[in-house]
């Protein structure tokens, strides 16, 4: 039970990293063209950051802790 559930936590990861690169190519692109919807910019940055912060959650539930 423990390895699918392993499995399906690493394939959410993988979907999460694919949507954060795309919106951080997204919002390269804006701001190289010089989009001038900086409302535009700050939510696509507030979604990619809310989608690091899954991320490092999944993450965290896949790498056990380690006391040195």
């Amino acid at each position: 039970m423990q390895r699918q559930n392993d499995r399906e936590l690493r394939e959410e990861l993988v979907k999460l990293r694919s949507e954060h690169r795309v919106l951080d190519d997204e919002i390269l692109t804006l701001e190289i063209n010089g989009a001038t919807d900086q409302l535009l910019i700050r939510r696509l940055k507030k979604k990619k950051l809310a989608l690091k912060d899954q991320i490092t959650k999944i993450e965290d539930q896949l790498l056990p802790d380690i006391i040195a």
